[in-house]
C-alpha cells in the first residue's frame, strides 16, 4: 500500500497521473502487476502540511508499505525509479519528493481473510 501526502491544490490535479507513475515504478522495480495498485491520497491544507525549507508547495511525501523480503538494491531501485519517473512525467523536482519504505513481516499483513504469511497465490514475488 502506498500513501501519498501533499498540499491539496497541488496534489489533487495530479492524483491519477501520479498513481500511474507510482505503479509504473513499482512494476519496474518490484515486478508488481498493474492490478496490484493500492494507493491512498491524503490531500492537506497548506496550514496542515509543514515541510523543510528549500522545498516548494509541490513537496510530496510518498510512504511505501510492503511486506519485508526485498533486497536493499531492489528497494533502492524503487526509490530511484520514483524520483526519475515523477520528475520526467510530472515535472516535480526530486528535492520536492520524500520517499519512505516501511516494511513489516508478512504475518503483520492481513488481506483476503488471512495473514500475509498464509498467502500462497500472490502473482508477484516478495523476495526480489
Amino acid at each position: 500500500m502506498v500513501v501519498i501526502y501533499g498540499i491539496k491544490e497541488h496534489l489533487n490535479p495530479i492524483k491519477a497521473d501520479l498513481s500511474d507513475v507510482i505503479q509504473q515504478s513499482m512494476t519496474q522495480a518490484l515486478g508488481l502487476p498493474e492490478d496490484k495498485r493500492a494507493h491512498r491520497f491524503i490531500p492537506l491544507d497548506k496550514s496542515d502540511f509543514y515541510y523543510p525549507s528549500g522545498r516548494s508547495d509541490a513537496y510530496t511525501v510518498i510512504e511505501v508499505n510492503m511486506m519485508e523480503g526485498r533486497q536493499v538494491d531492489t528497494k533502492k531501485a524503487l526509490i530511484k525509479a520514483l524520483f526519475s519517473h515523477i520528475e520526467a512525467q510530472l515535472g516535480i523536482s526530486p528535492v520536492d519528493i520524500e520517499i519512505t519504505i516501511k516494511e513489516q513481516p508478512a504475518h503483520c499483513w492481513g488481506f483476503r481473510g488471512m495473514t500475509g504469511d498464509e498467502v500462497a497465490d500472490l502473482k508477484y514475488k516478495v523476495n526480489v
